[in-house]
């Protein structure tokens, strides 16, 4: 009987929810600013936000947008972003900061309110300083101050009578603004705000000129009735241990919310919100002029479909629609939620002396990344969001630690990470560099002066209580960092350990600093943080590093397309190898310097492959380097996981600005071989080659055993003829990395004089491939002198379109060849021979042994009135060439 009343009673208790006579209504204003330098202004905010005030000879301005991005848009700057440009545009430091002290007004049109009606003006984010004015009227009594704090106003008694509105914001950038003097956060003295540190130079970026100054967040006007629902809060509770597949124990959904009633009368009414067809309500009696927490009780979700992290389930969603109902019957305000029911647990590792995640009782080898920012401008989108996290999933990774000298990620970011699956470890705005854990020449205080910075302590504690508030209910956050390689000062670590996070959160694992020893005690074998560059690449299986890993990385140089983005052409010069004993080791070009080129270690894992002979060559040659690098990378940590590690995070997998170290794509979202390197390396089944011991071994990340897998194993040499080196029925445990059988004495036999390929495959009992590995070996001297001489391996190309926006393409390898070695697949415009970007490989950097093929898919946007693209194919040995895509047949 309840089965069959279910399907009545969620239309019913829908229809309550649609029903109110009374829609809330939110938009953002996003266009139609002008803007005007404060030194070309006289009149004050009073005058200014007058609609009579002619504001014709003002320039447009870009909002959400900083000075610069404004300025970029007007064309008065060129792009900071090409070549040396940054140069040219004045540095606030020399100027003055009036020189980039703004202000911004928007014309709107808002009818005048009706009774009852209240209407509500949200700032997100403006950086730094700023006051605010509507129609004549001074809306912040005070100076707001602060980059991470939200602004709300209640804007009904300011609306013009005949809807006509003007919108007036004066904002003022950092102080003290902070000398770029080359180090980290410059002279460190901007982390004395409480705002971003990276806009005063690092060792991965530029000054930004303007330090973001400008209204760089959204600014929304929202119509509500008497009272104004804010700041939900939704606490999922998972207990025991679970599986993504089957039936599921109930888990316990806790929800509250902030109500504010701005009106002389006291109001009732009730809160309420349904859940998988199951409401949840309360009545309330807010009094006048008051805001109140209101905590409903809990809900026994039966049978929940559970929110995991990529690669170890899927990522549910559960809408959420929490309204208010004046009087039971008129809806008055309402919040969206998207709700994934997971719990996040840790526990302390003993053998390895590092903490370990769980996730629905489940133990998570974390395979990390370090996010600084999606655009060094703050130009962001959602779009842009969705293409990087989507990246990120794609490398098979399944965390993001958000950097402390940049900012709390916004709501869009962490969208982008519930739908992939992405745990999230957000840091506060402290970093060891500026924040004085060293002696550092370059700041202009000493290192306990620094160690009180920000100046303002209250203002940092509001702004991290209200972004909190902000960001608490999505499920990718699992965890809550002091700072960057030190702690905050202890006055506030600890209030935000003791009362903020336990009472605005409570649910999320807090540490104290990115590489704390209660994440990860560093007392047995070596090292720390990093390595940061090239490494030999047995130092990954071999070298045991701190058992949680916060940042350890390498290089990521893009090929020539990508360089030729943002280097003139004079500029697209290889560096030149000196030798060892050179100092320096390398001749480098300025513009590659001024773009944080770092060639430690190139060179030496470069030249084995033969000197580069020209900028293509060089390129060509760094991505074979990437590939191994982050490959061997994750392949090491995976191969001692829950021995020596219990996670790794990779320092760093992108850059918000075109430099040249520490990325796996491009500003342009261009991928490099890399990235692909990473995708394969960390596949949650995955069969691998320990160089160290020459043993294949296989490693399980998931929950359940795998078994009849046939791994296989074969070599080639240069002509392409195949060797079988063993073949074994194998299971693996879940959660585990496991050795199998050596093969030394046959490789070394087979690529002795010129190096030989390695193909690694786990076939499942159907004989498909579940894990492929193909690896290139050098000769007994380290030399890929068979690479040097390999011969043309013409390939077969047939690419057609599956779908719209999605693309397959098929390498065949005719079976006298030798191998196809390494081929990128590029979507191309076929009128400018230009890649599309973002493109979304399932594969790349690919080698088709002799007689066989290989298929990937390509995913992208397509745009409206383009031509229809086209593949390139371009490989080691596999001339570059074009190639039509079969169009779909209706």
């Amino acid at each position: 009987m309840k089965l069959k009343l279910f399907p009545l009673l969620f239309l019913l208790v829908a229809g309550v929810l649609c029903s109110p006579a009374f829609g809330q209504s939110k938009y953002e204003l996003n266009s139609g600013w002008k803007c005007q330098p404060i030194a070309k202004v006289t009149d004050n905010g009073q005058a200014i936000s007058l609609p009579s005030y002619s504001t014709a000879n003002w320039a447009s301005a870009v909002v959400p947008g900083t000075v610069l991005t404004t300025q970029l848009v007007n064309k008065q700057i060129p792009d900071p972003f090409y070549g040396m440009n940054n140069e040219k545009i004045p540095d606030i430091y020399t100027t003055g900061r009036d020189y980039y002290t703004y202000w911004f007004t928007k014309d709107f049109t808002e009818t005048a309110p009706k009774k009852d009606e209240q209407v509500w003006l949200h700032l997100r984010g403006v950086n730094y300083s700023c006051e605010v004015f509507l129609n004549g009227q001074k809306l912040n009594q005070e100076t707001h101050h602060g980059m991470f704090l939200r602004q709300s106003y209640n804007i009904t008694a300011h609306l013009g009578k005949d809807g006509q509105n003007r919108l007036a914001i004066v904002v003022y950038p950092p102080d003290p603004v902070g000398k770029p003097n080359g180090g980290q956060g410059g002279d460190g003295t901007i982390a004395k705000n409480v705002t971003h540190q990276y806009v005063a130079g690092w060792d991965w970026i530029q000054p930004i000129r303007d330090r973001n100054t400008g209204i760089w967040d959204k600014v929304i006007l929202e119509k509500t009735q008497q009272i104004n629902l804010k700041n939900p809060h939704v606490v999922t509770l998972v207990p025991g241990k679970r599986k993504p597949d089957g039936p599921q124990q109930p888990a316990i959904i806790k929800v509250s919310a902030e109500l504010e009633n701005p009106t002389d009368k006291k109001v009732s009414g009730v809160l309420q919100y349904v859940l998988a067809g199951q409401m949840i309500s309360q009545k309330v009696t807010l009094p006048a002029r008051a805001t109140q927490k209101i905590q409903l009780k809990d809900l026994s979700l039966q049978n929940p479909k559970l929110w995991w992290p990529n690669m170890y389930g899927q990522q549910h969603l559960y809408p959420m629609k929490l309204q208010f109902l004046v009087n039971g019957k008129t809806l008055s305000d309402e919040e969206d939620v998207q709700v994934g029911v997971r719990e996040i647990q840790t526990e302390w590792n003993d053998h390895t002396r590092s903490m370990q995640i769980h996730v629905n009782g489940q133990k998570i080898f974390i395979k990390g990344a370090n996010w600084i920012i999606s655009d060094a401008m703050l130009r962001f989108t959602p779009a842009r969001y969705d293409a990087e996290l989507r990246y990120h999933r794609d490398m098979n990774l399944n965390l993001m630690r958000v950097w402390g000298g940049a900012l709390v990620e916004r709501p869009e970011f962490f969208e982008a990470c519930d739908k992939y699956g992405l745990l999230v470890i957000q840091d506060f705005w402290i970093t060891a560099d500026a924040n004085g854990r060293w002696v550092d020449p370059l700041k202009k205080d000493d290192q306990l002066t620094r160690r009180k910075y920000p100046d303002d302590h209250s203002l940092f504690l509001r702004s991290a209580a209200d972004q909190v508030k902000m960001i608490r209910n999505y499920p990718s956050l699992a965890m809550w960092c002091g700072g960057n390689e030190i702690t905050p000062p202890q006055d506030l670590l600890t209030a935000l350990e003791d009362s903020i996070l336990p009472q605005l959160d409570g649910t999320r694992w807090f540490i104290p600093y990115s590489n704390a020893d209660s994440m990860s005690f560093n007392s047995i074998g070596g090292g720390g943080d990093g390595p940061y560059t090239i490494q030999p690449i047995s130092q990954f299986w071999a070298y045991r590093t701190w058992p949680f890993n916060t940042e350890v990385g390498s290089v990521g140089v893009g090929d020539l397309e990508s360089l030729e983005r943002f280097l003139p052409k004079a500029n697209l010069v290889a560096p030149q190898f000196l030798g060892a004993n050179s100092k320096p080791t390398e001749k480098v070009d300025s513009m590659w310097t001024y773009h944080t080129y770092t060639g430690v270690g190139y060179e030496h894992h470069i030249l084995p492959y033969g000197a580069p002979k020209d900028i293509k060559d060089f390129t060509r040659k760094a991505q074979l380097v990437n590939y191994d690098q982050y490959r061997a990378l994750m392949e090491g940590f995976s191969s001692h996981m829950w021995d020596w590690y219990t996670g790794t995070i990779i320092w760093k997998t992108q850059n918000p600005w075109t430099s040249m170290r520490g990325q796996l794509y491009d500003y342009y979202l261009d991928p490099n071989a890399g990235l692909f390197g990473l995708r394969n390396g960390s596949e949650p089944l995955h069969v691998m080659f320990d160089p160290v011991d020459s043993m294949v071994m296989a490693v399980n990340n998931g929950f359940e055993i795998k078994r009849d897998l046939m791994l296989v194993v074969t070599g080639y040499d240069m002509a392409g003829k195949s060797t079988s080196l063993g073949q074994l029925v194998v299971e693996v445990s879940p959660s585990t990395a496991k050795k199998y059988f050596p093969i030394k004495g046959a490789l070394r036999r087979l690529g002795k004089e010129k190096g030989a390929f390695l193909s690694l495959r786990l076939l499942d009992f159907n004989q498909n491939v579940v894990s492929n590995n193909f690896y290139w070996l050098p000769n007994a001297k380290g030399q890929y002198t068979g690479l040097q001489e390999l011969a043309k391996a013409p390939v077969q190309v047939e690419a057609k379109e599956l779908s719209k926006g999605k693309v397959e393409v098929t390498l065949r390898n005719p079976a006298n060849n030798p191998v196809a070695f390494f081929n990128r697949v590029s979507l191309i415009n076929p009128q400018t021979n230009l890649r599309l970007l973002p493109v979304f490989n399932s594969d790349n950097y690919i080698s088709v042994p002799p007689g066989e093929h290989q298929t990937i898919t390509l995913e992208y946007t397509p745009e409206a009135g383009s031509p229809a693209p086209a593949i390139t194919v371009e490989g080691w040995n596999v001339d570059l060439k074009t190639y039509p895509i079969k169009p779909l047949v209706p």
